[in-house]
């Protein structure tokens, strides 16, 4: 097996392990097993290719990403969990526009009546037409296949995301534009815990911890600049949506190593 099949491979098998347990009665041991340090009332939801975010609050609950195929299903259950209802998610907020974080973004709009919030530029991405150029061209074509096989249906943003920007849900949320992997791409920032969700920055799994591969990138030339945006910001914890544990430390220590930085945070500074 050479390299680029174990990086596809791999998270897909750890992801089907995820899916078994979650219908067995082993599932409150994973979760005690790889949801180590992030905030209370922050869910991942793992999916075929990845993981999208329930941010808990009440009436006015949030999504990061909604993921590509079979989320539907674990969403409803946790939401069913929490004692929340469909109408208690206020928002869909989407990194960007790729089909295994917007495959589910027109059945959670319908089941919930949220707002789907997003940079303007990932609109094309998300209604399939996009002009992807060169080696990103691959990008496309396999997306239109996924698109064919999994039903999608495109939606549209009702609400478009600008940098800086500060978003009312979850004790505040701010918008971190972070281009490169599309030229749309967002992540989220949360002050009150210092906690970076970093979109598709890097993927994070113990055998393998990579940026985006190059077939999937619209924009590489900004990626090493949104890269150096997110050291200057210098967040405890950093949480992506390809990753093995739910553990923002880790994150962010296999994100600086992989950029080429020094961690900012020293395991003395860190509480």
């Amino acid at each position: 097996m050479d390299t680029n099949e174990h990086e596809i491979l791999s998270p897909l098998i750890f992801s089907t392990v995820h899916c078994f347990y979650e219908f067995s009665d082993l599932e409150q041991v994973w979760y005690l097993i790889v949801m180590r340090k992030c905030p209370p009332k922050l869910h991942a939801i793992r999916g075929i290719m990845g993981c999208c975010f329930l941010l808990e609050d009440g009436e006015q609950s949030v999504m990061i990403d909604t993921g590509m195929f079979g989320e539907p299903f674990f969403i409803r259950r946790l939401f069913r969990r929490l004692n929340l209802k469909p109408k208690s998610l206020k928002a869909i907020l989407l990194t960007h526009g790729h089909l295994d974080h917007a495959g589910n973004l027109a059945w959670l709009k319908e089941w919930s009546g949220a707002k789907i919030y997003a940079h303007a530029n990932e609109q094309a991405h998300i209604d399939g037409n996009y002009p992807y150029q060169g080696v990103n061209r691959w990008c496309g074509r396999l997306e239109s296949v996924g698109r064919k096989v999994f039903g999608y249906r495109s939606a549209n943003i009702d609400e478009f995301l600008n940098d800086g920007q500060q978003l009312p849900f979850w004790g505040g949320l701010q918008v971190v534009h972070l281009p490169g992997h599309t030229l749309g791409h967002c992540g989220f920032f949360n002050a009150k815990h210092n906690l970076l969700f970093s979109g598709d920055m890097f993927a994070s799994y113990f055998f393998n911890a990579h940026k985006p591969w190059a077939i999937l990138n619209s924009a590489p030339d900004k990626l090493n600049e949104s890269a150096e945006k997110i050291r200057r910001m210098k967040p405890r914890w950093i949480l992506p949506c390809h990753f093995d544990f739910l553990d923002g430390d880790l994150h962010r220590r296999r994100f600086a190593k992989l950029y080429g930085m020094d961690d900012w945070i020293q395991p003395s500074s860190s509480p």
